[in-house]
């Protein structure tokens, strides 16, 4: 991977790179730079560095998440833009990125399980439930209780919050050294299709300090299986997502019902 440049123009430039390891001619090489360049310029001024997915920066993207910063990451399921969950400042920008409606709440996302308590309520469920779903696919929506140190801000008017553990080592490493939860939502515009690659959404790459590469992510554009477990001994799937028969599975061996 070439950093600095566009994501077209980083597989363009890598094909420069092999074919110098093969000794084309300088012409032909010339000619591959000038594309490079048109590429660049037809991309315009969203042209920001794809960065690899890897542990060589995750200490970056904490300091960006700290500094209410933006950036965009790969899930098991979609592709994301994260912040600060307790940050109005960065959930606001996440807002206007996207063009959503601030009546549309956001999930979270956390490292471990472990960590849910500190920001939503999990009392009533059985033992063990939360482990058995998660990390994995699934996102949980539960109460978030007088307890929850998320900011008051973050969902006005809904006493409930969607909680993630995804089954992502390179997030969760991010939202553990943030000592924070991190607002997590689909990397596109409102209303467009979720993200699968990160050309997928390179049209809004300059609104990130950061953008992650995470390859083309294979469970389609369902997202993740959203379940509402609000309610003591049932539950109530609010979408099918990609998960919904081992998560309906789970459930049901844990003997909740579903709430008609």
């Amino acid at each position: 991977m070439i950093f600095g440049l566009s994501y077209r123009s980083t597989q363009l430039a890598t094909k420069i790179s092999l074919g110098q390891k093969k000794g084309l001619n300088g012409a032909f090489t010339w000619k591959m730079l000038q594309d490079l360049k048109k590429t660049d310029k037809e991309i315009g001024s969203y042209a920001t560095s794809l960065l690899l997915a890897s542990d060589n920066y995750i200490e970056e993207s904490i300091k960006a998440i700290k500094a209410g910063k933006i950036i965009a990451v790969p899930t098991d399921t979609l592709y994301g833009f994260a912040c600060d969950a307790c940050s109005s400042a960065a959930v606001e920008r996440i807002y206007k990125v996207k063009g959503r409606k601030l009546t549309s709440p956001l999930a979270i996302c956390v490292a471990d399980v472990s960590d849910i308590p500190r920001f939503a309520c999990v009392d009533g469920l059985p033992n063990s439930l939360l482990d058995s779903l998660l990390p994995g696919p699934v996102t949980v929506v539960l109460k978030r209780g007088d307890s929850s140190i998320l900011e008051k801000t973050l969902n006005p008017g809904f006493d409930s919050i969607g909680v993630r553990v995804p089954d992502s080592n390179f997030i969760r490493s991010i939202a553990r050294g943030s000592e924070s939860a991190l607002a997590l939502t689909s990397a596109n515009l409102s209303g467009q299709p979720s993200s699968v690659s990160p050309t997928d959404f390179e049209h809004l790459w300059h609104h990130c300090e950061y953008v992650f590469d995470g390859g083309l992510l294979k469970r389609g554009r369902a997202g993740s299986t959203l379940v509402d477990l609000t309610v003591p001994g049932s539950y109530k799937i609010l979408r099918s997502g990609s998960a919904l028969v081992e998560t309906t599975a789970v459930l049901h061996s844990f003997g909740l019902d579903e709430a008609i």
